[in-house]
């Protein structure tokens, strides 16, 4: 990846202290290229969890398939931000919010206090 290429080229003197907390635990600036890679993944799978906790609708198949197919080229440039910004402990927090937020809706769905009527 590009990105491994400039890590390589960077002196070492403050990138570790740049990165991010995923950025430090994959060792990116020791392991670029698996790194770089398990980051992706990580922001891949936190994304894919935010649609679905947060957006994801009925849909068909190949609707579904074009989703998730953007959603993946879109984590290349987050996974890039994400080697010294915040990205997927910002995507953590998302998930763990809207988590949340659909185990109350469906504790409140079963309790029967809230009702969604279609007008």
């Amino acid at each position: 990846m590009l990105l491994s290429f400039v890590l390589m080229n960077a002196s070492d003197s403050g990138l570790y202290d740049r990165l991010s907390f995923f950025g430090k635990l994959y060792g990116v600036d020791q392991n670029p290229d698996v790194a770089m890679w398990l980051l992706f993944i990580t922001v891949y799978v936190l994304s894919v969890l935010a649609y679905i906790l947060g957006f994801a609708k009925k849909l068909k198949l190949w609707q579904n398939i074009i989703i998730y197919i953007i959603m993946l080229l879109f984590s290349l440039p987050l996974t890039f931000f994400a080697a010294f910004y915040p990205v997927a402990e910002c995507l953590i927090v998302i998930v763990f919010v809207m988590g949340m937020y659909r185990y109350r809706l469906h504790k409140e769905k079963k309790q029967g206090t809230i009702s969604f009527d279609k007008k």
